[in-house]
C-alpha cells in the first residue's frame, strides 16, 4: 500500500489560478485542529503512487537517460525529407524500428519517449514496438500535449493545449504499457517573457502532471525556455529561476507528488546569437545554481533536453554538471542530440541499418560516461560537432 503521508493525486478540473479554491476542495480530506482553525487537507495516496516512485527511479537510473522519439508526423517529416525520403507511416516506421530495436540499448538508455502512433506500431515482423522496449528495460513514455498555439493577451507568446480529455487518454495509453509522458511547453525570453505567459505554463504542467499521476503515467515536467535571443547567461537565469519557482508553486498547489516527476529543463545558456559563448564549466556553474535554489531534493531526476545545442556540446555540459554529486540524477532527454549522425548514417537505406545503430550506441554511450561524470570528447567526428539551432523552431 502506498503511505498515506503522500498526498493524493486528483485528476478532476479545479477552478482558475485566480480562485481561492485550492484549499476548499470535497472528497476524502479531514480537518485538523488548529489554533488559528485554518483548514488543513490530508488526504491518502493515490492508488498508483508506488508504481510511480519506481517507475521514475527506474529511470533515473546510474549511466542512463531517455531517448526522444516523440517528434510529431509534421517534424518526422522534416527530418526524413532531409535524407530524401517522404513522410509516410512506412518510412516513420522503419526509422523508428532501427532506433527502438539497436542491441544493447538498455545498457544506455532507461526511457525512450514516443509518440502516438509510434505506441500503438509494431515492428515489420510483428513484434509491439512497446514489447521491444520492456525486454531491453526500457520504459515506454508518450507524448500528450497537442502542441502549442497563440496565447491571446500575451507578448506573441504560445501556449500549450491538450488538457481536454487528457485523463481518458492517458488511461488508454496506460494500457497500451505507457508507464510515463511528456508535455512540453515554452518560455520566450526575447518576449519578455510575461508574467501571463510563465503563469500558463505552470498551470498548464501542473494540470497536466496531475491527471497524468492519477492514472499511473510519471509526468516529465518541461518548461522549455527557448535558445532563441542574444541575452547573456546571467538573463537566462533570472528568467529560469522565475519559472521553475511557479513551476513547483502550481504543482504543489494541484497535489502533485515530487517523488514521483521527472524534470526536463532547458540548460542555463546565453542566448544562441549572443556574441559571447559559454563553456561547458560555465554553463554547468549557472544550471546547478538555477536547479540548487528551485528543485526539491525528493525529485528523483533532472533530465535534460538538448534544445539545439550539438551533438557533442550536449555531451560535453552534461559531463560537466556531473564533477560532482548531486541531489538528484542529472541525465539526459535528448532528441535530435542522439539522433542526428543516425539520420544521415542511415539515409534510408536498409544496408545502412547495422551502421546506423551503430552511431547510435556511439551517442547512447557518451551521455552515459556524461551521466556518470566520465566522459572525453576525444574522437568525436565533426559532424557531431555540429551545432542544430535553428531560430524559431517549431516541433
Amino acid at each position: 500500500m502506498a503511505s498515506s503521508s503522500l498526498v493524493k493525486l486528483n485528476a478532476s478540473s479545479s477552478s482558475w489560478i485566480g480562485q481561492q479554491s485550492f484549499n476548499q476542495r470535497s472528497g476524502s480530506s479531514c480537518r485538523l485542529p488548529s489554533s488559528n482553525n485554518r483548514r488543513v487537507s490530508v488526504v491518502r495516496a493515490g492508488s498508483y503512487t508506488d508504481e510511480l516512485l519506481k517507475t521514475a527511479k527506474t529511470i533515473a537510473s546510474p549511466g542512463r537517460g531517455i531517448l526522444a522519439i516523440d517528434e510529431s508526423n509534421a517534424t518526422a517529416g522534416k527530418r526524413l525529407a532531409s535524407i530524401g525520403l517522404d513522410n509516410t507511416e512506412a518510412n516513420r516506421q522503419a526509422y523508428r524500428q532501427l532506433l527502438l530495436t539497436t542491441p544493447g540499448l538498455g545498457d544506455y538508455i532507461s526511457g525512450s519517449i514516443l509518440f502516438e502512433e509510434t505506441l500503438y506500431q509494431s515492428t515489420t515482423d510483428g513484434k509491439k514496438f512497446v514489447d521491444v522496449l520492456c525486454e531491453q528495460n526500457i520504459v515506454p513514455g508518450i507524448k500528450v500535449d497537442k502542441g502549442l498555439v497563440p496565447l491571446p493577451g500575451s507578448n506573441n507568446e504560445s501556449w500549450c493545449q491538450g488538457l481536454d480529455g487528457l485523463a481518458s487518454r492517458s488511461a488508454e495509453y496506460y494500457k497500451q504499457g505507457a508507464r510515463f509522458a511528456k508535455w512540453r511547453t515554452v518560455v520566450s525570453i526575447p518576449c519578455g517573457p510575461s508574467a501571463l505567459a510563465v503563469k500558463e505554463a505552470a498551470w498548464g504542467l501542473a494540470r497536466y502532471a496531475a491527471i497524468s499521476q492519477d492514472n499511473g503515467l510519471v509526468p516529465i515536467v518541461e518548461p522549455e525556455i527557448l535558445l532563441d535571443g542574444d541575452h547573456p547567461i546571467e538573463r537566462t537565469l533570472e528568467v529560469a529561476e522565475r519559472v521553475w519557482a511557479e513551476v513547483f508553486y502550481y504543482l504543489a498547489e494541484n497535489n502533485v507528488v515530487f517523488e514521483g516527476i521527472l524534470l526536463k529543463p532547458s540548460m542555463v545558456t546565453p542566448g544562441a546569437e549572443h556574441k559571447e559563448k559559454a563553456s561547458p564549466d560555465t554553463i554547468a556553474k549557472y544550471t546547478l545554481t538555477m536547479l540548487k535554489r528551485r528543485v526539491p531534493p525528493t525529485v528523483p531526476g533532472i533530465m535534460f533536453l538538448s534544445g539545439g545545442q550539438s551533438e557533442v556540446e550536449a555531451t560535453l555540459n552534461l559531463h560537466a554538471m556531473n564533477q560532482s554529486p548531486n541531489p538528484w540524477h542529472v541525465s539526459f532527454s535528448y532528441a535530435r542530440a542522439l539522433q542526428n549522425t543516425v539520420l544521415k548514417t542511415w539515409q534510408g537505406r536498409p544496408e545502412n541499418v547495422d551502421a546506423a545503430q551503430r552511431a547510435l550506441l556511439i551517442r547512447a554511450k557518451a551521455n552515459s560516461l556524461a551521466q556518470l561524470g566520465k566522459y572525453s570528447a576525444e574522437g568525436e567526428s565533426e559532424e557531431a560537432k555540429k551545432g542544430m539551432f535553428v531560430k524559431g523552431y517549431t516541433y
